[in-house]
């Protein structure tokens, strides 16, 4: 028996490009056979909704509301709710974080000015983990690729939306390369999305308890399976990246290595 989750979700009033409230969610994914799902709203640097002129306190207050609601909600429909969030570097690359909670970013404002490899280290440290969210993507707000092989404890290797199936392909042979374990993630921003489909997610072999269970699978290579849409990941066809890519490396710093020497 294997428990499906949902590790890559979005809300309102957290995250400015949501659609729906975390409790909207929690019927449709329990009509589908989902364990859980983990709310992963856009932090400080990325695409937040919460005004970044607040305090360190009000704001993580705020950031932290939207899963709260959520969380309740799922524990009057006896669903399960985990925290994580997903942090933006410089518009283009995007990192969701588990394992860490309220109290810790509390404790931590200068989050909201880490680099990717002081975020990894200080992340680490307080025994949680880093996964980079849909590395291949090119869309129109993205102006290069950069692939943080240093800073990271697995990628995201099929992400429902991203538009063009070649972004997961790329990116799970990436992590295959890099020898990362990969996840699957919906990029949930909407529950109407639920009703008609392409809805993706991680397989694990136990039941999760807390956010630290699935720290562990992911440290341990222990992600059973990947959920996604047939013919995602093998996608051969037109695997292209015409932005430009760099490859950065445990301290953050650009490398000389070429894209396709890791694929």
């Amino acid at each position: 028996m294997s428990y499906l989750y949902e590790p890559h979700l979005h809300t309102v009033p957290a995250s400015a490009c949501a659609v729906s409230r975390g409790a909207e969610y929690i019927k449709g994914y329990q009509d589908l056979g989902y364990a859980g799902i983990i709310v992963t709203d856009h932090f400080y640097n990325g695409n937040s909704a919460i005004p970044r002129n607040l305090p360190w306190r009000e704001w993580v207050n705020r950031f932290c509301r939207s899963y709260e609601e959520t969380r309740e909600e799922g524990e009057r429909q006896g669903f399960d709710v985990f925290f994580g969030w997903e942090e933006t570097f410089d518009g283009c690359d995007d990192y969701l974080i588990y394992g860490l909670d309220k109290d810790w970013l509390l404790e931590h404002p200068e989050a909201k000015s880490w680099t990717r490899g002081e975020q990894y280290r200080a992340v680490k440290a307080a025994g949680g983990c880093v996964v980079q969210a849909h590395p291949f993507r090119q869309h129109h707000y993205i102006h290069k690729v950069i692939l943080s092989a240093g800073c990271v404890d697995a990628v995201e290797a099929a992400n429902a939306g991203n538009h063009d199936p070649s972004y997961d392909a790329l990116a799970l042979r990436y992590a295959q390369k890099i020898g990362l374990p990969a996840t699957a993630g919906s990029d949930m921003h909407d529950a109407d999305q639920l009703r008609y489909g392409n809805i993706f997610g991680v397989r694990l072999n136990k039941k999760m308890h807390t956010i630290a269970d699935y720290v562990a699978a992911i440290h341990n290579n222990e992600i059973a399976g990947l959920h996604y849409s047939p013919g995602r990941c093998d996608f051969h066809g037109d695997e292209n990246v015409t932005l430009p890519v760099e490859i950065r490396d445990s301290e953050d710093r650009r490398t000389r290595k070429k894209w396709k020497d890791i694929i």
